[in-house]
């Protein structure tokens, strides 16, 4: 039986086999796998083109975290060889082209429905199948319902007083224009200093007149080491890909780096800290392997060794003592939250002279209000002529909960995850029936290179419906005891590692109200994978299907 034969027919119609929403690095590898089984796919985007992430986040100095050659797809051998990367680590403008490049080497754009934004998606039980609504009124059947929007893509802002008072032009770096903004000669106010934060300040410090950014908790952001890749280098890449990602899939990290050490607590502190020297000089996530990742954010004794030596280091390129002890983080252990890159000589930025930092957390002066003018905190106010906000995103849940998704019984997804989100395995939640999400949360997702993620889970849940036609299955979702498990394994695996040390995204610290939960499945990739595998190999092990007589079969 060929794939496109993979699905058997059954009485009943639905205008799609599957809806997705999301057209990234997600929607589009599940729209190409889905079509080669032979289900006809719908994929709604809100944006005018392909890109997802790397569409809206345009902002100046946008770039990724993870190495180029393996920031991209492995499941396609011509696209691979094709394409060539032009430096280490991607910048937004490279990234969107590849994915432009990719939706137009496999044809998608055809089955992508470009500016339409999902509002509602509703559960019919009695026929298995999910009613989907769009701003613009249109109303879609399919059987599956899948989520392939990204962990970071509802952008947050502060709820500070006085936000519509400010009389100047403001931004959000997940929305930035087009056209971009001309910041020359203008009085910049930048809030937040995570990934993004430290990107913007990089690129524009020395652009605007003046560029003031206000600090709530400072990061340690390792150097990238970008550089151009030479064509000898990229020859050799291509030549050695299949081990390359072979490597990568095995790794906790989705990453095909070695560590120089499994464990350092055989090894004195200065052989500690030559390791860590000499991978520094390597720079950017290869910093993360100087010994195994794990081991690093389990041991905290290492990890102060860790931490005291990239504060070392960070001290020493700000000339001002009092500035680099702003900028120096001693709240938080070195991982337990996203470690940013440095690409661009970031905390030198703050010798220069037309560029201030203030301290907006409690121990310093924080933000009172936004003012017509600009912002007032505690110590007075700063006059700004442009407001940026770096302030990131309601991450990993924001934006399936910004669609209003009813399940079975009238059930909605806020309400279920309202003390945080449940599932099993990432991929699917009780009460929700043939509702997939990608990379959802409690799946390995944001600590991991991503699209390594996101091809475990499209090909997982493309072998998932298969195996539903094959065997005659209308509906699936997990048991309640295998979500319930699998959310305290989470929470447990969590608990035990340092991110319990860190206010962070990870745990939705960063928007008021939210539950404090950890998000992301901790356990690495590799261990993920070989749980996922097995549960399909004991046929889907935790999960229940259903057969409904009136359900429609994909294909029709």
């Amino acid at each position: 039986m060929s794939e496109t034969d993979a699905h058997t027919e059954r009485d009943g119609a639905t205008d799609v086999d599957a809806v997705v929403v999301g057209a990234g690095f997600s929607g589009l590898y599940m729209l190409h796998r889905l079509r080669e089984q032979g289900f006809d796919v719908r994929v709604f985007e809100k944006g005018d083109d392909v890109g997802g992430t790397w569409y809206w986040n345009r902002y100046p100095g946008a770039r990724c975290d993870s190495e180029s050659h393996i920031y991209c797809y492995s499941f396609d051998e011509e696209i691979r060889q094709e394409w060539e990367w032009s430096e280490r680590y991607p910048e937004q403008p490279e990234i969107l082209s590849y994915l432009q490049f990719v939706a137009d080497r496999l044809d998608l754009r055809r089955d992508i429905a470009f500016e339409t934004e999902v509002t509602g998606a509703t559960y019919d039980a009695d026929a298995a199948t999910w009613a989907v609504e769009t701003a613009d009124g249109e109303r879609v059947t399919a059987r599956f319902f899948i989520g392939a929007m990204g962990c970071l893509s509802e952008p947050f802002r502060p709820d500070f007083d006085g936000l519509d008072d400010f009389e100047g032009d403001w931004y959000h770096t997940a929305r930035w224009p087009d056209e971009g903004v001309d910041l020359a000669d203008e009085h910049v106010g930048v809030v937040g200093t995570g990934s993004t934060g430290i990107q913007f300040i990089s690129e524009t410090g020395g652009e605007a007149d003046h560029l003031t950014v206000f600090q709530r908790t400072p990061n340690y952001a390792v150097p990238a080491r970008n550089r151009p890749l030479e064509d000898d280098e990229y020859e050799e890449i291509r030549a050695n890909y299949d081990e390359i990602w072979e490597r990568a899939r095995d790794s906790r990290l989705g990453m095909p780096f070695e560590h120089d050490h499994y464990s350092a607590a055989s090894l004195s502190e200065e052989e500690i800290r030559e390791t860590l020297e000499d991978r520094w000089q390597q720079g950017g996530f290869r910093f993360l392997h100087a010994f195994e990742p794990g081991h690093v954010l389990t041991n905290a004794e290492v990890n102060a060794v860790i931490s005291e030596f990239i504060r070392e280091k960070l001290r020493a390129k700000v000339d001002d003592p009092e500035t680099a002890e702003k900028l120096v983080p001693t709240d938080h252990p070195y991982g337990a939250k996203r470690p940013p890159m440095d690409y661009n000589d970031y905390y030198r930025t703050y010798n220069r002279d037309d560029v201030s930092l203030v301290d907006v957390s409690d121990d310093g002066e924080p933000i009172e209000r936004v003012t017509a003018d600009g912002i007032r905190t505690t110590a007075g106010e700063y006059e700004l002529d442009v407001l940026v906000y770096a302030t990131g995103f309601d991450a990993m849940t924001g934006a399936l909960l910004a669609i209003d998704i009813e399940g079975r019984d009238g059930l909605t997804l806020a309400e279920k995850w309202d003390a945080g989100p449940r599932t099993y395995l990432g991929l699917m939640t009780r009460g929700f029936p043939n509702l997939f999400t990608i990379t959802g949360p409690q799946s390995p997702s944001v600590l991991t290179n991503m699209p390594l993620s996101i091809e475990q889970h499209v090909e997982w849940i493309a072998d998932c419906i298969a195996y539903m036609d094959e065997h005659g299955h209308d509906a699936i979702e997990p048991t309640e005891a295998a979500e319930t498990q699998w959310v305290t394994n989470t929470n447990m695996l969590a608990d035990n590692m340092l991110f319990s040390e860190a206010d962070s995204w990870y745990r939705g610290d960063n928007i008021p109200g939210k539950t404090s939960v950890f998000t992301p499945f901790p356990g690495g990739l590799d261990m993920y994978r070989d749980i996922c595998d097995r549960v399909a190999g004991d046929d889907y092990d935790g999960f229940e299907f259903d057969q409904v007589a009136d359900a429609p079969l994909a294909g029709q």
